[in-house]
């Protein structure tokens, strides 16, 4: 429904050093998803301590984390 935000997880670890870029591409070949969907994608290093989040924000894509 409009205005609801889904929150995807990425299943596998994935290494903390990509940026927008490699995020965005994990996002569209792996989970087959739409980044400008206004949804949030996290990702999580192989030790379970960092996480990242990418979004878009209507100027641009966000990674926070």
């Amino acid at each position: 429904p409009e205005g609801q935000v889904r929150v995807h997880v990425y299943g596998r670890p994935t290494d903390m050093r990509k940026s927008f870029d490699g995020l965005y591409a994990l996002t569209c070949q792996e989970l087959g998803q739409n980044v400008l969907s206004g949804n949030l994608f996290t990702f999580i290093n192989r030790r379970a301590t960092q996480i990242k989040v990418l979004y878009f924000d209507r100027t641009g894509l966000c990674v926070d984390g």
